[in-house]
């Protein structure tokens, strides 16, 4: 039994479908869990969603923006920009199937591995959650995406403030931080106030403002994390981090670490993808 992580597939079906058999992926032996953003910008959506639901357990994925857009443009919280590559979806046939599997997927999702535990999520974490609070502020979304008030949820799930985690946040405003800290965020301050403008890689940081995984004192640090969603990152490998969005829809690869006896012990396996959009 083998355990895998893969980054940003955005709709990019045929690359999903290559990755697979280029591990030698085996739905009876082996676990791959996708680190969101499975849908939009490329050429099969819909497809996507066919084989992670055809695959029961054996694919556990996560929700990144891109998926929960599709969500809002489902139930018209949100117009599809020109961009968005979402009618496969919103078009076929067993929509409704696909967008019901969709709402019920995580926001974030945790492994045990020899002892230790591998924390996974789209984007980021807040410096203040540790990985109980990280699951369990996830569950709050989760609760709400699965019940009746998903509708009315979408329609207010947009916008950039409140921009900083406070333990006494209520409502709306709670769910938003939640999912923007999950899903959208790569830069933060200090103390911890979310950037959502720039998109730079890394050593690009806008001034006063660090990687979310640089801030000292992150109560996650020393817990192995796999997040996607930034593609001028790139691939990421550190002793307790790992960054798999290698722009697979830009025309760079979709990638895949195969984890050994104990999470230190990783592969790299990619494959190159055809470019779907143009970056920018």
């Amino acid at each position: 039994m083998a355990i895998y992580c893969i980054g940003d597939i955005q709709g990019c079906d045929g690359a999903l479908g290559r990755l697979l058999d280029t591990i030698g992926f085996s739905a009876s032996r082996d676990t791959v869990y996708l680190l969101g953003d499975l849908v939009n910008r490329g050429p099969d959506s819909a497809a996507v969603l066919r084989r992670c639901m055809q695959q029961g357990d054996a694919i556990r994925c996560l929700l990144g923006n891109h998926d929960l857009h599709l969500l809002a443009a489902a139930h018209g919280a949100r117009k599809p920009s020109r961009r968005d590559t979402l009618a496969s979806v919103l078009d076929a046939p067993d929509r409704s199937a696909l967008l019901e599997w969709l709402r019920h997927q995580p926001l974030a999702r945790s492994h045990e591995h020899s002892g230790q535990t591998l924390l996974m999520v789209h984007a980021g974490v807040v410096p203040a959650w540790s990985t109980a609070d990280t699951l369990a502020r996830a569950q709050e979304v989760q609760d709400v995406l699965r019940s009746p008030d998903l509708p009315a949820f979408l329609h207010a799930m947009y916008g950039n403030r409140p921009d900083n985690w406070d333990d006494t946040l209520t409502g709306t405003d709670r769910l938003r931080v939640i999912v923007n800290a999950l899903t959208r965020m790569r830069f933060c301050s200090s103390g911890g106030v979310m950037d959502f403008e720039s998109t730079e890689s890394a050593s690009a940081a806008p001034e006063g403002l660090m990687p979310w995984f640089d801030v000292p004192g992150r109560r996650t640090a020393g817990t192995l994390m796999a997040f996607g969603h930034w593609s001028t990152l790139g691939w990421l490998n550190r002793s307790d981090l790992l960054g798999l969005d290698t722009g697979c829809v830009w025309g760079g690869c979709l990638s895949a670490v195969r984890f050994g006896k104990t999470l230190a012990d990783r592969e790299l396996l990619q494959v190159h993808c055809e470019q779907a959009q143009q970056p920018g």
